[in-house]
């Protein structure tokens, strides 16, 4: 699933390619009697009215929270998108294939073309010649409509915890949000949204390597210098995530189509039996299930 990073550089690059751009049209091949997807896109009776109240409206601005995307448009109000576990957004120029039945890029080269970019399920045309593309092969993502004034306290977005790359999130918040949880594991407080927005399954075990910090030791056990590594340890390997255009060791790409460099800055995730690569450890990383969710660590100077 796109983490902090990856959505980051979404975000980054939507408001760079897609700002100022008019609606023009909305197409799907979404459809899904779940209830539970009722108010997004999937369901077709929503999607009726979703289409109705996008086309035509101006695309103002695009902001990140936790991992969704919201792109602000006129009319007040605010897409929001949520990429879950294999969905990436696109910009580029495609053209539907009457013959296949589908959008397809423009041309069959270049990075629109990659493989990782070719389950379109919803596409946005837009002033100035471009397409926006979900391409998510699970279909899990989620995208839906609301007012603009509201956005932040809907059911989507209500409960998130803090930025964790906001200036005004300091130590003391840092170690106030995880005590919330003292008797959770470490790794799994981290990566609860409520806790504090955004981080998964793989900085969450970056963080912990640089941290020296086992992630199955419970949050109360954790001491105040290894809570300031960690901290110190968060901002600098998301940062990293970010400088790096995200991590795209499985499906994530840019608007661009183009993965992602941060797979080749793991330490920790999925290097499962390779030599620990922390200067003058003699460790090699492990995996194991913590709550239901892959840990990679080293066993060695993570205590």
């Amino acid at each position: 699933m796109p983490e902090l990073p990856e959505v980051e550089t979404t975000k980054r690059g939507l408001q760079k390619e897609i700002a100022g751009r008019f609606i023009l049209d909305v197409w799907t091949d979404l459809s899904t009697k779940d209830k539970r997807k009722g108010d997004t896109i999937s369901n077709p009776k929503y999607f009726a009215g979703f289409k109705k109240g996008v086309t035509g409206k101006k695309i103002l601005s695009v902001e990140r929270r936790a991992k969704n995307i919201l792109i602000n448009l006129s009319g007040k109000h605010t897409m929001l998108v949520h990429l879950k576990m294999t969905g990436h957004l696109l910009c580029g120029k495609y053209k539907f294939s009457v013959k296949e039945n589908k959008w397809v890029p423009a041309s069959p080269r270049g990075p629109l073309a990659d493989p990782f970019n070719r389950f379109l399920h919803v596409v946005f045309t837009l002033s100035g010649g471009k397409q926006l593309a979900l391409s998510d092969m699970r279909k899990f993502g989620k995208i839906t409509l609301l007012n603009t004034k509201m956005a932040h306290d809907s059911k989507h977005l209500f409960g998130i915890g803090p930025e964790p790359l906001e200036k005004n999130f300091t130590f003391g918040k840092f170690k106030e949000r995880l005590l919330k949880k003292p008797n959770g594991k470490i790794k799994t407080t981290l990566m609860d949204q409520t806790i504090i927005a955004g981080i998964g399954n793989i900085y969450s075990d970056e963080i912990l390597w640089r941290a020296g910090v086992r992630p199955e030791r419970r949050v109360s056990a954790v001491t105040e210098p290894e809570l300031q590594k960690m901290f110190k340890a968060m901002k600098a390997t998301l940062k990293k995530g970010i400088n790096f255009g995200g991590d795209s060791m499985s499906d994530y790409r840019n608007v661009y189509g183009k993965p992602g460099k941060f797979q080749s800055q793991h330490q920790a995730y999925r290097r499962t039996g390779e030599k620990c690569r922390k200067p003058g450890c003699r460790g090699k990383i492990v995996r194991k299930v913590i709550n239901g969710r892959s840990a990679h660590f080293c066993p060695v100077h993570q205590k």
